[in-house]
């Protein structure tokens, strides 16, 4: 699994006995079951399904409000403040912020920023991987693993604040509610049935409910997610000094008599019949699928922030976890035949999502990865951050302090485990904002309230009355001087911080300025819309259930104004191509990823009420103001002579050694604070050894094996080599063979409009981050007052610094007019916000990008993105594609060549039969056979400039993509929108 949203999502895989048994059906059964059963349970499962939409839309009937309007304006008197789009913080002038596009530069300069921290380190992580590599490749930076780092600031007398995501650790089924549900079902009938019917009603609710625990035991609302363990984080990090501490948060399931007084009483003086059973209490029904209030399984803190002695932050869409550490070329291999010393991702940190998730990261780190390296790719991880300096981080330290305390209050007061206390900080004049939610500016007083815990309870009610005073006097303040801070107006870089969070993620009412943003931006857009994000799933009209948010509203709305105008308008969307989930798309496990990308194609293209047949049914060509993309890449394996002859004369296979080399690098259990020792110097003999001193001996004779070409994703970035002139030699595997692709998974939460203003932080684009009761979030609105010459659809315009260059370096980058970077030579763009960020202003690439509006750009970008596509799809058939409409088209593109290539299908007789392909290899078929298929395929590969393609709207349109049954109904929808 590459991404967060998967364990948050948790797996919902498809109950086997709910499959669809046409030709078209994307179904593989894996074991027979009887068929008066199946049929039985089928039955059921129909129940549960249609009781399921009917409670759904009876709740849903005009009452529930989605909060996030193309006004912006909530109508029901939540959520108000005196600040902008109704964040608890204010605009903030004089910051100084730095963005960096993906992993290697923000990494490094979290590292240099740990190094200098004095006094406080305050992490807030979706996922936390202690055994991360902060700069690379590993064997050259040990002193720069996570761990160490935090140990080391420890030592030195830095105190270590640290909040994660606590994972569902258990698998949710309706066996929680029994007998409870089911007896009380039984206590409905009328008092005056008779005996025989009485028994009869007992027995089918008995095997109705022992029905939905097979089938659940089988195929859980909820499966565990074992591919992160936030139990690992804490106890790791914990283990190496006490001033670490580490909470996790939220807890689940609550005990099973708070859950049965729950369900009881919601249920109360409830008689059930035909006529009522639709109109069952929310909460009622809610608590059958964890879903009631006190309940928090499906939702999750996202965010991503980092604090260093409360004067600088990082935050964005990069978490400190395995997976996410990568270079603008976004190589996919990593072997190394001739030093294994260069390899970049040990052990599990070479992940791809789309094959296989992560396995038992506590213990056994390096050596569970399941991909083998000399025939699988690793997935490309494309993401934004930023780093800040000045007023706005005091709102930054404020959500932290007031996370920290409430989770305090609520899970680690009663402890009174020493390691653990409120804290207590007094904030600098710059922080003297308003937070009207909680009173919050007062954190200095909230701290102390909380870390005396034998406070009475006068004094508690002081501090609350004397917080509440304080707020009335800040909101008369504000009202009459305005929100003008310590710091001089209109210089710097004006930031607003905005968050989505709630009751159960942060203990304040409900805020969605995040969303609120979102749709104002767009609102005031004057030129285009660039929109790079995780996910899109999102709604124009209330009919599109049970999506809420109404950013796709505020596109149409928009779009239609510039249309009925004449004015040349554009937005450009780029998401990832599939949800990183692991899986072939046609498998019944696959069903949360078909509904999340079923829920994008409603809100692009699809089911009536899209953004682009709105603007259709308009009047008006939708592709003229609006387009949709996605990103791929390729690569190739370095597994030629130099490798052979390397396995051959040591007796040991690279993989072998290399998962030695991993083992000896962080061994399981291997100590931070044993970072002094030299494990090479206690391996000898073993095959890691045995294999490099061979390699040593013929790495300058070898070309392969000097390790210039172990990745050729220099070829389609700017000054990069033709693909066609980079050397090879064949060993076991032929050149062709040794080519794969997969697509460049997007991570990054960035909206930017007319190159002056950014949206950047956590938020996907979807009802879990921007509903604000979902999962909790942070972003920055960032509006640089530095002005830079630009154009705009041919014409001069005032762009700002920030949002021009962070737009044009991912414009680039897109479409390979990036020069690769070099891991191990630091520019001004690995250094923390001490350094502005470096562009190069005024050249040939720059130019070609600086006007998104021109007639040359727009045929530069559109044309790469097809050319891209068009190479990718003779090549490799990666799915989806625009010529899969069905599923039997599926069936001929991809699944007859790569039917389950991520593990070994059966055949009719049940034997293993491998896939013709391997996952992302090159479909040979394709092309001729010997020396003249392999100079056709090259020829393709060069015209690949980048990683744009366009996304494939087209792709199984003609059916229904994510079928409801048990496990996908109208109650469990929104866990993936």
């Amino acid at each position: 699994m590459a991404n967060e949203d998967h364990l948050a999502y948790g797996e919902l895989p498809g109950a086997e006995d709910s499959k669809d048994t046409s030709a078209n059906s994307p179904t593989k059964p894996s074991e027979k079951q009887g068929g008066m059963f199946s049929s039985f349970l089928g039955k059921v499962q129909q129940t549960v399904q249609e009781l399921g939409s009917d409670l759904a839309n009876t709740f849903s009937g005009g009452g529930i409000h989605s909060h996030t309007h193309v006004g912006a304006n909530c109508t029901d008197g939540m959520h108000k403040t005196i600040h902008r789009f109704d964040s608890f913080a204010g605009e903030r002038d004089s910051n100084d912020v730095k963005w960096y596009v993906d992993g290697c530069g923000y990494m490094w300069a979290v590292s240099i920023a740990l190094e200098q921290a004095k006094e406080s380190i305050w992490i807030l992580d979706w996922w936390l991987s202690p055994e991360l590599y902060l700069r690379r490749p590993p064997s050259r930076n040990r002193q720069y693993r996570l761990d160490r780092m935090l140990q080391a600031a420890a030592q030195r007398g830095v105190k270590v604040n640290v909040i994660v995501y606590k994972e569902v650790s258990q698998a949710l089924t309706r066996k929680y509610l029994s007998p409870i549900l089911p007896n009380y079902l039984h206590s409905l009938l009328p008092r005056g049935t008779d005996l025989m019917t009485s028994a009869m009603s007992r027995l089918g609710i008995a095997a109705t409910f022992a029905s939905l625990e097979y089938a659940e035991a089988q195929n859980p609302l909820i499966s565990p997610p074992l591919t992160v363990d936030s139990a690992h984080t804490k106890h790791a990090l914990e283990g190496l000094h006490p001033n670490i501490s580490v909470f996790r948060h939220p807890d689940h399931l609550p005990d099973a008599q708070t859950l049965e007084s729950s369900f009881l009483s919601s249920l109360k003086n409830l008689s059930l019949n035909a006529a009522t059973a639709s109109k069952l209490p929310e909460d009622a029904l809610k608590a059958v699928y964890g879903m009631n209030e006190d309940v928090i399984l499906y939702w999750a803190h996202h965010e991503k922030l980092c604090l260093i002695d409360g004067e600088i932050a990082f935050m964005g869409g990069l978490d400190l976890c395995y997976g996410r550490w990568d270079t603008n070329q976004h190589p996919i291999v990593d072997v190394h035949p001739g030093n294994l010393k260069d390899i970049i991702w040990p052990g599990q940190d070479y992940n791809n999502a789309r094959i296989s998730d992560f396995t038992d990261v506590a213990n056994a780190t390096w050596k569970n990865d399941s991909l083998n390296r000399t025939e699988s790719s690793r997935m490309g991880w494309s993401d934004v951050s930023v780093n800040i300096r000045g007023p706005a981080v005091e709102d930054l330290k404020a959500h932290f302090v007031e996370r920290w305390n409430f989770i305090y209050k609520e899970k680690y007061d009663v402890r009174k485990d020493s390691r653990y206390s409120a804290i207590a900080v007094q904030q600098s004049t710059h922080g003297l904002m308003k937070h009207m939610r909680s009173g919050i500016h007062s954190l200095e007083a909230q701290g102390k309230q909380l870390s005396a815990s034998s406070s009475s309870t006068s004094a508690s009610a002081v501090g609350a009355m004397k917080d509440r005073i304080t707020d009335r006097l800040q909101q008369v303040e504000a009202t009459y001087f305005g929100e003008a801070d310590a710091h001089q107006s209109g210089t710097g870089v004006a930031c607003q911080v905005v968050r989505s969070c709630t009751n159960w993620s942060h203990g304040v009412d409900t805020e969605h300025s995040i969303a609120n943003a979102y749709i104002s931006i767009i609102r005031d857009s004057q030129h285009f819309i660039y929109i790079e994000n995780q996910f899109f799933i999102t709604a124009t009209i209330s009919a599109q259930k049970p999506v809420l948010n109404k950013l796709g509203a505020a596109i149409v709305e928009r779009i239609l104004r510039a249309a009925k105008a004449g004015e040349k308008y554009k937005v450009i969307v780029i998401i990832p191509a599939v949800p990183g989930f692991a899986g072939d798309l046609k498998d019944e496990s696959s069903l949360g990823t078909r509904a999340i990308m079923d829920f994008q194609y409603k809100a692009i293209n699809r089911g009536g009420h899209s953004i682009i047949e709105s603007i259709e049914a308009a009047g008006y060509h939708a592709v003229d103001f609006i387009r949709f993309y996605n990103l791929r890449n390729y690569d190739r394996i370095n597994i030629g002579a130099s490798m052979r002859k390397a396995e051959d004369a040591s007796g040991v296979t690279y993989e072998d050694a290399r998962r030695d080399h991993d083992d000896m690098m962080d061994r399981v259990g291997y100590r931070a604070q044993d970072e002094t020792a030299h494990p090479e110097e206690t391996i000898i003999g073993h095959p890691y050894e045995n294999y490099q001193q061979v390699a040593d001996s013929l790495a300058p004779s070898q070309r392969l094996g000097s390790g210039r070409w172990d990745s050729v994703s220099e070829c389609y970035m700017l000054g990069g080599l033709d693909i066609r002139q980079v050397p090879w030699e064949n060993g076991d595997y032929s050149e062709m063979d040794a080519f794969v692709s997969e697509e460049l998974y997007i991570h990054t939460k960035v909206l930017i409009a007319d190159d002056r203003i950014v949206i950047c932080g956590s938020a996907n684009l979807n009802d879990r981050s921007q509903l604000g009761d979902h999962d909790s979030e942070i972003a920055l609105v960032i509006q640089d007052l530095a002005p830079v010459d630009s154009m705009m659809n041919g014409q001069p315009w005032q762009a700002s610094k920030f949002a021009a260059t962070l737009r044009r370096q991912l414009f680039r980058k897109h479409i390979g007019l990036l020069t690769p970077q070099n891991m191990e030579k630091p520019d001004q763009n690995f250094q923390t916000i001490a350094a502005p960020n470096a562009y190069d202003f005024g050249t040939s690439e720059d130019k070609a990008v600086m006007d998104p509006l021109s007639d040359q750009f727009l045929e530069l970008w559109n044309g790469t993105a097809k050319r891209n596509s068009e190479a990718f799809g003779h090549i490799f058939h990666p799915v989806p594609h625009d010529s899969v409409r069905t599923w039997k088209q599926y069936d001929t593109f991809y699944e007859s060549f790569f039917n389950r290539a991520d593990e070994e299908a059966t055949d009719k007789e049940g034997k293993q039969m491998p896939a013709k392909y391997r996952w992302g290899h090159v479909v040979t078929d394709n092309f001729p056979p010997g020396e003249q298929g392999l100079k056709e395929m090259k020829d393709l590969l060069s015209t690949i400039k980048g990683n744009l393609v366009e996304m494939p709207l087209n792709f199984l349109i003609e059916e229904d993509i994510a079928r409801q049954g048990l496990s996908l109904n109208a109650l469990t929808e929104p866990i993936y929108t």
